[in-house]
């Protein structure tokens, strides 16, 4: 049997396998998106369940000021990564602080309105179905964002300490996959909690 000749194009291929923390991170998002798709089709099927309120209309406000903020912070990281890359630390610093910035301010907005929820309108976890799949859910994200907030506080105090330096442009920006993944789970969740669920 004979074989046919094979053409290849000529030229150098410079293909490398991808790096082991990048398929690494890409292997942590694809987990963390079942566990995020497990509690928001939950939140979808128990919606308008509990058989005593507070309802959702009744107590819950988009977050957009927060969001937004949240939101803000997938521009900012990814100028900081660039920033590094070009090899620019202080402008780098500067986009790295204001992400961590914009992610705590989301933070203390989810704060204050749980505490609210809590204090006056008296919604719980343990109040009814839609305060279990509300905190579930929500408390689920939070917790990703604090993750990822204490990452990024981790890699400034490295940088304040005169230990960051371009070649770790990489693993930056690995991580930063990670906090984009959060934004784009926030927009689902803001939509399943905020318009949908209302």
């Amino acid at each position: 049997m004979s074989t046919l000749p094979v053409n290849l194009p000529e030229g150098n291929f410079d293909w490398r396998l991808p790096s082991r923390g990048r398929v690494g991170m890409y292997c942590l998002i694809a987990a963390e998106a079942a566990i995020f798709t497990i509690f928001v089709v939950a939140y979808l099927f128990y919606i308008g369940k509990s058989l005593m309120g507070p309802k959702p209309k009744d107590v819950l406000h988009a977050p957009i000021f927060y969001t937004v903020c949240l939101l803000s912070s997938s521009i900012t990281v990814h100028a900081a990564v660039r920033r590094l890359v070009a090899g620019n630390m202080a402008a780098f610093a500067r986009f790295w602080l204001l992400t961590i910035l914009l992610g705590g301010v989301f933070l203390f907005g989810t704060a204050r309105e749980w505490a609210h929820l809590i204090l006056q309108d008296g919604l719980s976890i343990n109040t009814n179905l839609f305060g279990t799949t509300y905190y579930s859910l929500v408390g689920l994200h939070a917790f990703h964002v604090t993750m990822g907030l204490l990452a990024m506080i981790t890699v400034a105090l490295f940088y304040f300490g005169a230990r960051l330096r371009r070649e770790h442009a990489e693993r930056l920006e690995i991580l930063s996959l990670y906090w984009h993944f959060v934004d784009a789970v926030w927009v689902v969740v803001f939509l399943v909690v905020y318009v949908i669920g209302v």
